[in-house]
């Protein structure tokens, strides 16, 4: 009986110093959770809880205990992200348009613990987190078959919100009307301008006439509430259910790959920049010949990979023009820093706004 007293003592005392460890480490937890919380990232990250279970894993010599203990480390991994999500609970994301938008379907994949509150436009959801009514805002940047969301690099350039992520969805545009419609019925299809672009083929083919509203989900609202057996919206299957309407035809955009990339702005800038790979800066350059090109070419010169280069009219000089850069590579390194100093000397305005890991899919 000694033997067995002496091990349920040791597995007494051992449980009180996992009791206080556990404790600690949840605590951990709740400052991981405000963190991503003020810098609206996601709870989960994959890459990171492989790394945790891996090196810890590697402490326990015992090939048998080891298995025992990655489970361990797993429950425990759930259990603080568990914690997390609840944190999270009542996190405000912003987003234009209403219920069933592309851009509400992004918010609520992105972030599901959290309240996504829609605005009229891109301009009304970008101030909410400026102004301190929401934690971050969800806004489309560039879709695969149409091109770039203007209105939010602007949003970018002039404002002062930082990305922390951009996460590529799916997006599947649907010929939506009232019940018992057909779809030789339609003669007008409403939707937003990315969206009647996207799917400009079918619309001519079809003959239908063609107008602009706000958003996607809008146009669905709209038509439900119009009682015209003429008019259909160019919206989400979630829209159509949202609203009560008839689903006529499905994937009628004119890409089979029709991606929309949406950016997750916030306040405050990632401080945990280590693992970084990807950049956004935007930036003017000297009104002198060859200042754009010595600048591309510095990018390239410090090792850095340049994924996109887009240039925005500057509303604030007329004839003049901003650049929207995305890059491969982490910027926060040293090699980063001196390509940003040396860019300066080439450039009138110059400012990072995103860094992080990877663009991910929702």
């Amino acid at each position: 009986m000694d033997g067995l007293q002496n091990a349920r003592e040791t597995i007494n005392r051992v449980d009180r110093e996992m009791a206080r460890l556990f404790t600690e480490r949840m605590e951990a937890a709740k400052e991981v959770a405000r963190y991503k919380r003020a810098h609206a990232l996601q709870i989960t990250d994959a890459a990171r809880e492989e790394e945790v279970i891996e090196r810890n894993s590697a402490l326990i010599e015992d090939e048998t205990l080891r298995t025992y203990y990655v489970s361990f480390l797993r429950h425990n991994i759930e259990l603080s992200k568990t914690l997390q999500h609840r944190m999270l609970d009542g996190m405000r994301v912003a987003y234009s348009g209403v219920e069933g938008a592309f851009a509400n379907i992004a918010a609520l994949r992105a972030f599901p613990d959290a309240i996504a509150v829609p605005y009229p436009d891109f301009r009304a959801a970008y101030e909410a987190v400026e102004n301190c009514e929401c934690d971050c805002v969800i806004l489309p940047i560039e879709n695969s078959s149409n091109g770039d969301v203007g209105n939010v690099m602007d949003l970018a350039f002039f404002g002062s919100l930082h990305i922390n992520g951009i996460y590529d969805v799916d997006v599947i545009q649907n010929l939506l009307a009232l019940p018992g419609t057909r779809v030789e019925d339609i003669k007008e299809v409403i939707s937003h301008p990315q969206a009647l672009g996207q799917c400009a083929d079918y619309i001519h083919k079809k003959g239908f006439l063609a107008t602009q509203v706000v958003n996607t989900a809008v146009a669905a609202k709209r038509v439900a509430e119009s009682g015209r057996h003429d008019l259909a919206a160019i919206a989400s299957e979630e829209a159509g259910e949202k609203y009560g309407l008839q689903k006529l035809e499905s994937h009628i955009n004119g890409s089979n790959v029709n991606t929309t990339r949406f950016a997750v702005f916030s306040r405050a800038a990632k401080t945990e920049t280590e693992n970084d790979n990807r950049f956004v800066m935007l930036f003017t350059v000297l009104n002198e010949a060859g200042s754009l090109g010595r600048a591309i070419s510095i990018i390239g010169e410090h090792g850095f990979n340049l994924r996109a280069l887009k240039s925005r009219p500057n509303k604030e000089l007329a004839w003049s023009y901003y650049f929207y850069a995305e890059g491969e590579g982490n910027i926060n390194t040293p090699e980063g820093q001196a390509m940003l100093k040396e860019l300066h000397g080439y450039c009138n305005s110059l400012r990072v706004i995103g860094s992080f890991e990877k663009e991910m899919s929702l």
